[in-house]
């Protein structure tokens, strides 16, 4: 019963990530398609791949005939962030996770899935988790074909609507608790900066986007614990 109430309170958890993503995944159907690839190629990449950015650079490389090299360097530097996740959030989950269940949720891993497990109280178990990625994955495949057979009836201005879905949905994650604690909010704050000097100083223009917001999220998460170290419980603090 208690396994049972644990993967309805992850489905549950994960039902504003599933509608979140079933938008901005159809709008990424409709894309794959209007540049050339099939529905159900559209359908198979989000299949296989959840990740919005990723998936947005990957459909021009393979339309374009772009190499295998050119398709891993991309991802490598979009996606890396995924890894820091995971690293962090392997100190979050109980011993009731064995290797198939790592790989199957390290699958899922996203920004906002890694924001609301992060955000649980205590250590999560894999029925939880396996309850938070499953309805955000049929989201984001669902999203994909609903999309990519819809085409082109949408305008394109609803069509860019939908871009912006994803960070909308990541603001709604992270404003709440940064008004609730205030030493989150300076982290949210230093995070601002950072991604604001790489916006607009000619020569950190320069570095790859992926890697603005590797740099961005550490040094964020390395100053917040320096400047507010959690204490051990015996008086002591540790970074």
């Amino acid at each position: 019963m208690k396994e049972k109430s644990s993967f309805l309170k992850g489905i549950k958890a994960g039902l504003p990530i599933c509608f979140g993503y079933f938008s901005v995944a159809f709008a990424f159907g409709i894309f794959a398609l209007t540049s050339g690839l099939s529905a159900v190629q559209a359908w198979l990449i989000s299949a296989t791949n959840v990740t919005s950015a990723g998936q947005l650079a990957a459909v021009p490389i393979m339309v374009s005939g772009g190499t295998l090299f050119e398709m891993a360097a991309t991802q490598f530097m979009i996606n890396l962030r995924y890894a820091l996740m995971s690293v962090s959030l392997s100190q979050k989950i109980d011993s009731s996770f064995r290797l198939k269940d790592k790989l199957i949720t390290a699958f899922m891993v996203t920004d906002e899935v890694f924001a609301v497990a992060s955000s649980q109280e205590g250590e999560v178990d894999k029925k939880f988790m396996y309850g938070l990625i499953l309805t955000p994955y049929i989201g984001w495949s669902a999203g994909t074909i609903t999309g990519a057979v819809a085409g082109n009836v949408l305008p394109d201005i609803v069509i860019s609507s939908l871009g912006i879905a994803i960070f909308a949905m990541f603001i709604a994650i992270v404003v709440p608790a940064a008004r609730e604690d205030g030493k989150t909010l300076i982290c949210v704050v230093i995070a601002i900066a950072l991604s604001l000097a790489f916006h607009f100083i000619p020569l950190l223009k320069q570095v790859p986007g992926g890697f603005v917001i590797i740099i961005c999220a550490v040094t964020a998460s390395a100053v917040a614990t320096l400047l507010f170290p959690i204490s051990n419980g015996k008086g002591e603090s540790t970074s």
